[in-house]
């Protein structure tokens, strides 16, 4: 019995191995700035609620990202969705530094709007420009980085293009949980059969960074599309798809950085917020736990068995653990945490099973003040 369940798990840590291997050769970085089109102007999109520790680092950045061999016109919009601190006055200060800032005042969040889904609405509605990119006020851009996704999208030719930052992390469940970002994206979507199935389920994207254009944004309904939901890191791409327009994925880890959770509280939050929109639905969860619970944690604990199932064991353990120590090295993550991968996981399916049961019992998680 034993040795059959160390089969299953080397089969389960062997699949999301050879894609994890199999993607890594085609989710590339973004082109050098010098391929990108010659007078491009760009609206960088800024939703920011209580965001006064971060928000002026963050425009700095946008301004330093459109200088380069080949510069852009850019205009910073970043809009105050109801906050509590000082960040509207922070905005203002730097508007009246620099015309290519502006302070957008939101307005009161409608019925059935999810904050930031409104928020970046508002930002789009507001834009001057038609080449849009929408970044969170905790995401540094790094000088000459937009040239680069004005190339990057000329290059893919799809509608909506999303770049994963590289993720800084402090302590020590940071570091645990947010490298888990790369290794769902790249061990359990094939990149190639995304970019060549435009159907709305192989949508993939992170919130963190977006970059359309506004035709196309608005033939996909806009940010109104998704109104209610918490996770438009997914939710974005299957708009556009559903309209039957393109969706990319590419490697921003040189162009861009995000602190994305400061602290193992909002570590737990942040991810449980969207849960219920990916894996912690009922019809999900279940098989996702199982896939997960043999490939990814159970080898660990039958390396101590011995015989032919330590065998099997250990190798599902190399399948594990190869790819996370290539992503470690390849996104710049934090080294000694890929040996920590089964427990990483196990958390991760602990906060799936917590915030479905939130769902159930009405409980959701509240997030900057708002539920």
């Amino acid at each position: 019995m034993l040795i059959l369940l160390a089969l299953f798990c080397l089969f389960f840590a062997a699949a999301p191995a050879w894609f994890y291997f199999r993607n890594v050769g085609v989710f590339r970085v973004a082109p050098a700035p010098e391929s990108a089109p010659a007078g491009m102007a760009i609206s960088v999109l800024i939703p920011a609620r209580n965001e006064a520790a971060n928000i002026e680092e963050a425009i700095a950045s946008v301004l330093r990202a459109a200088e380069g061999p080949t510069p852009v016109q850019v205009e910073v919009l970043a809009l105050d969705d109801a906050s509590e601190d000082d960040t509207a006055e922070r905005v203002q200060r730097l508007s009246a530094a620099d015309p290519r800032v502006r302070l957008i005042t939101g307005e009161k969040l409608p019925a059935g709007w999810n904050g930031k889904q409104h928020a970046c609405q508002q930002l789009a509605d507001a834009a001057t420009h038609d080449t849009l990119l929408w970044m969170d006020a905790d995401v540094r851009l790094e000088p000459g980085a937009l040239p680069r996704l004005v190339a990057q999208q000329a290059l893919c030719g799809a509608d909506l293009v999303s770049g994963f930052p590289r993720q800084i992390t402090g302590t020590p469940l940071e570091k645990l949980m947010l490298p888990l970002i790369q290794f769902v994206l790249l061990s359990f979507l094939s990149l190639r059969a995304m970019r060549s199935d435009g159907r709305p389920g192989f949508a993939a994207g992170c919130g963190q960074l977006f970059f359309t254009q506004r035709t196309a944004y608005r033939a996909a309904g806009g940010h109104a599309a998704i109104r209610a939901s918490r996770h438009d890191g997914l939710t974005l791409p299957r708009a556009y798809r559903t309209a039957g327009l393109t969706t990319d994925v590419f490697d921003a880890t040189d162009l861009a950085r995000c602190r994305m959770y400061a602290g193992a509280g909002a570590v737990w939050r942040g991810l449980a917020k969207n849960a219920t929109e990916g894996v912690a639905t009922p019809a999900l969860i279940g098989p996702v736990s199982l896939v997960l619970a043999l490939g990814q944690v159970a080898w660990a604990p039958l390396l101590l068995v011995g015989g032919l199932t330590s065998v099997l064991a250990g190798l599902a353990g190399v399948c594990v653990l190869a790819p996370r120590l290539d992503a470690a090295v390849r996104f710049r993550q934090p080294l000694l945490t890929w040996i920590l991968h089964p427990l990483a996981v196990t958390l991760f399916l602990i906060i799936q099973w917590e915030a479905l049961l939130r769902k159930a019992l009405g409980r959701p998680v509240r997030w900057r003040g708002r539920v």
